[in-house]
């Protein structure tokens, strides 16, 4: 018994299925298997659906833990059994992302892999698919002058793996609708047919079974990763040996429309009219019991790490060996449950075991009594509960910890959150040289000293707990970190006392707007909270902050001005962007006239500095001290490599899509542009506001080489509400100056750096909504198939995952930078700390994650479960991405000077 299992790679379900515009059907071998030979249904994939994750649950039966994501789903994080170790061969041709996985440390394996060179996105990705046909017809040609091959290849329980990677790379590249893509399904239906004709003529005896499924789909925009029915449908067909023949049937042809996938709901959408299969009977099944399915039809166990249901619709069995193969599925998955079982009993001091197995022997005897006197029904139902018994079991021990884990966590990140706000009050602000003056420093000293040692030994007596119970080491950690930031705030009680008898002691009115600044900061928290699910929030929020703030700046502004309207029209145009499709159309002449806009924003931004220099409200972020030539010079350069940008994404782009490939005159352009563009705004002015127009100029031939569409505008409109930022707060300062002055007051403490206010808190929470509008303006980023690989293909299109990523990442932060740049320039223009307003960002961050965490799911869609999980991570690392940022973006801010107009005003008053 042989097995051949086709992998057409990012094959869609429905363009296999559906007639092409002509009426004719793109898969005419396949369809006439399913017609008169086989079985046919839909394979439900689970997200991630990326292809390492795909490829193991089809081989190796389980779905792959997320972790796997750091080892970019191309190295095993864990050795695992698969369908490929239990063959006595392996045969596999494809791709060099996959085919190594699998078969690279497999003795029993003969393997090979095209080199990555050849995955181009800018050509016909079909060759592919070919060159895997042809070295596996090589190796039937080879094996009847090589006696060895021709003796291995006649002996039974192998496996032949062809990965045909055309239609992925082909949907990337071109989309899943146009007609490359489409054609790939033909060829790949075409090498279907030749490999069956190849051995069934090498063979001549019918023991080989053939399986033709995907791993992933593909979305209309050329991506894949989320739970998108595009994404997780697949088409699956079967045929050969061991498989059931087509059974026509009256209806929607769907075998078990109550039966359950691993996004626990019902798939049981019709098969849709143009498919012209709704006569026979269609069986879906969970990605997974594809590789029980297999092992079935060589006669081999399933992989030990297997969770798949054998999908009876497919076998060609007697009611007895029916029962026989799902009982022996239901052992495979209760010995995972009982290896799960013994190992958290034996490391347990207090052990709480799965009430429903608890006899679970006297399950299993009962059902092979009933085997033995021949009641099959019966028992194939009792062996069916007992399987799902023994996956509800799987999941209680893996979930076993959830409750003390997340009692530790929450209170870890309850510890940091007033860790952080304790330390930025005795750090930042004026608090602590107040409220501390009366206390005893030594006598603080003793009892801290108490508390440290309390720490010490609580921490050691949980550690020998969970040494005893063998808990893996980031319990430890969880445990150490939570006990160590609260013995750090019980160690400092003698401040926080100071500081509840000094807010005790204020007057009625303080204690309001202290309470109204932590209602309106939690307000605005989870309203970021909620944006994430809900981007057209943003839309909202930027129409009413721009009426708000530009109704407050025309009453507050003493004399006639323009910024109000600014403030407003600035607010309004980034409103637009969120409303917009999160899948962004291909539109290259938005993007060329982008780089129009930008360098309009630009010129008037610059001309702003030049003509406001004599203007004592613009002094702050007006500061000329270098010579004004070469600055010109400058400004003109960046306009100059953004107009060439503009071009080169024009005839780029129309040379790829003419002649299928990069030029590499093209490319090297292209890089040189955006390296030597970035270099630029470190030779600019230090003046703030000439500043950031050479920074937001010096970015933005990178960020038009990397857009496809509408983001390219995203990047002007958020310019100018970072902008409006900028001028909002120097129109705030200088009405402070001026009521400062009127009242005669000592003018000197608003020229030096400052301690934090109340007040201040506007800043860190203003950043939080612009971070996350870059983040969100152009898509959601929470999604894995929300990166858009075609972005890249102006700098390269031979595949190379690293490479790419990081530019699409890159293209992510550019945003993100321009923010960051504007965030460290107010500072600098307040004169209030900016280390404390980054730790003010940490906190609301955390606000953030503990509502995330809370929010994070084991049930439901996997959809569901994928974006929950994608949202605490994303929050999660958001303060490890500001601080890395910060310290990228200090590179251009750090020369930023403010000038003063202290002395001109005393002299004035």
């Amino acid at each position: 018994m042989w097995i051949t299992l086709f992998n057409a790679d990012g094959l869609r379900a429905d363009k296999f299925f559906e007639p092409d515009s002509e009426g004719n059907y793109r898969a005419p071998f396949l369809r006439s298997v399913i017609k008169n030979k086989g079985r046919w249904g839909v394979s439900h994939a689970r997200p991630p659906t990326e292809s390492r994750p795909g490829h193991v649950a089809i081989i190796a039966g389980f779905y792959e833990d997320p972790s796997a994501v750091t080892k970019g789903w191309k190295a095993n994080p864990v050795e695992f059994d698969s369908v490929f170790n239990r063959s006595r061969h392996t045969f596999s041709y494809g791709s060099p992302d996959i085919v190594p996985i699998f078969c690279g440390a497999l003795e029993h394996s003969t393997w090979k892999s095209y080199p990555h060179e050849f995955e181009d996105f800018a050509t016909d990705a079909s060759f592919l698919d070919e060159w895997s046909f042809d070295q596996f017809q090589s190796l039937l040609n080879r094996s009847n002058e090589d006696p060895k091959l021709k003796e291995l290849l006649l002996q039974d329980n192998l496996v032949i793996f062809l990965h045909l990677l055309g239609c992925d790379s082909n949907g990337h590249a071109h989309r899943p609708y146009s007609s490359i893509y489409l054609n790939n399904v033909k060829v790949v239906d075409d090498i279907a047919q030749r490999v069956y004709a190849l051995l069934e003529d090498y063979y001549k005896d019918n023991s080989t079974a053939y399986i033709f499924t995907a791993d992933h789909g593909m979305s209309d925009k050329g991506s894949h990763g989320d739970g998108h029915p595009s994404n997780t449908d697949t088409p699956l067909v079967v045929w050969g040996a061991g498989v059931k023949y087509p059974k026509p049937i009256s209806g929607a042809g769907q075998s078990d429309p109550g039966f359950h996938f691993v996004d626990e709901h019902t798939h049981g959408m019709p098969t849709p009219v143009d498919w012209g299969l709704i006569g026979i009977e269609r069986v879906d099944v969970n990605q997974a019991d594809i590789a029980p399915l297999m092992s079935t039809l060589l006669g081999l166990p399933c992989p030990v790490n297997s969770v798949g249901n054998l999908p009876l619709g497919y076998v060609d069995m007697i009611e007895a060996e029916e029962v026989e193969a799902v009982l022996a599925n239901t052992k495979q998955i209760l010995n995972q449950f009982l290896h799960k079982s013994h190992i958290k009993q034996s490391n347990s001091l207090y052990f709480k075991p799965f009430k429903p197995l608890v006899q679970h022997s006297s399950q299993l005897e009962h059902i092979e009594n009933l085997i033995s006197v021949r009641d099959y029904q019966n028992a194939m139902i009792l062996t069916q509960e007992l399987r799902s018994l023994a996956l509800q079991g799987l999941h209680y021990f893996q979930t076993y910890d959830w409750l003390m884990l997340m009692t530790v966590i929450t209170l870890g990140y309850l510890g940091w959150m007033v860790y952080l706000i304790l330390h930025v009050l005795k750090s930042y602000t004026s608090l602590s040289e107040k409220i501390m003056k009366m206390e005893q420093a030594a006598e603080q000293k003793n009892k801290t000293g108490k508390v440290y040692l309390f720490g010490c030994l609580l921490m050691g007596v949980i550690s020998v707990i969970l040494y005893v119970e063998q808990s893996p080491p980031l319990y430890h950690a969880y445990i150490a970190m939570t006990v160590f930031l609260w013995t750090q705030i019980l160690g400092d009680y003698q401040f926080v006392k100071a500081l509840w008898r000094h807010l005790s002691g204020k007057k009625s009115n303080y204690a309001i707007k202290l309470l109204v600044t932590c209602a309106i900061s939690i307000l605005l928290l989870e309203f970021l909270v909620n944006s994430f699910t809900e981007r057209k929030l943003y839309t909202w929020c930027f129409l009413i902050v721009g009426s708000i703030a530009s109704l407050y700046l025309f009453k507050a502004i003493p004399w006639r001005s323009t910024i109000p309207i600014f403030v407003c029209v600035a607010c309004w145009c980034l409103s637009v962007f969120t409303l917009m499709p999160a899948e962004i159309p291909d539109n290259n002449e938005l993007v060329i006239a982008s780089g129009a806009i930008i360098i309009t924003i630009g010129a008037a931004a610059r001309w702003l500095d030049k003509h406001s220099e004599g203007n004592k409200n613009w002094l702050a972020i007006c500061c000329h001290e270098t010579d004004k030539p070469k600055q010109s010079m400058l400004f003109y350069l960046q306009a100059l490599l953004v107009g060439l940008s503009s071009i080169m994404v024009s005839l780029s782009t129309s040379h790829r899509t003419q002649k299928q490939e990069l030029h590499l005159i093209h490319q090297l352009i292209n890089w040189t542009l955006a390296g030597f563009s970035m270099v630029l705004p470190l030779f600019s002015e230090n003046g703030l506001l000439s500043r950031l127009t050479s920074i937001f100029l010096g970015f933005a031939p990178t960020f038009l080489l990397l857009s496809i569409g509408y983001e390219a505008l995203f990047y002007g409109a958020l310019a100018l509400v970072l902008m409006a930022w900028i001028l909002f707060e120097n129109t705030l300062l200088h009405l402070t100056k001026l009521k400062k002055l009127s009242k005669y007051e000592d003018y000197t403490t608003l020229e030096n750096d400052r301690c934090l206010q109340l007040s201040d808190v506007r800043i860190p929470l203003v950043f939080m909504v612009l971070f996350n509008v870059a983040f969100f303006g152009t898509g959601n980023f929470a999604s894995i198939a929300s990166f858009e690989i075609s972005s890249v293909y102006r700098f390269i299109t031979v595949f190379s995952p690293f490479l790419m990523a990081a530019l699409l990442i890159f293209k992510l932060f550019i945003p993100f930078m321009l923010v960051i740049c504007v965030f460290s320039a107010i500072t600098k223009l307040l004169r209030v700390p900016r280390l404390g307003c980054y730790f003010l960002v940490i906190l609301f961050s955390d606000v953030m994650t503990i509502h995330f965490f809370f929010l994070v799911r084991n049930t439901g869609s996997w959809m569901e479960i994928g974006n929950s999980i994608s949202h605490f991570g994303i929050v999660s690392a958001q303060v490890v991405f500001v601080l890395l940022l910060f310290a990228l973006t200090n590179v251009y801010t750090k020369d930023i000077r403010i000038r003063s107009d202290g002395s001109s005003s005393r002299k004035a008053v």
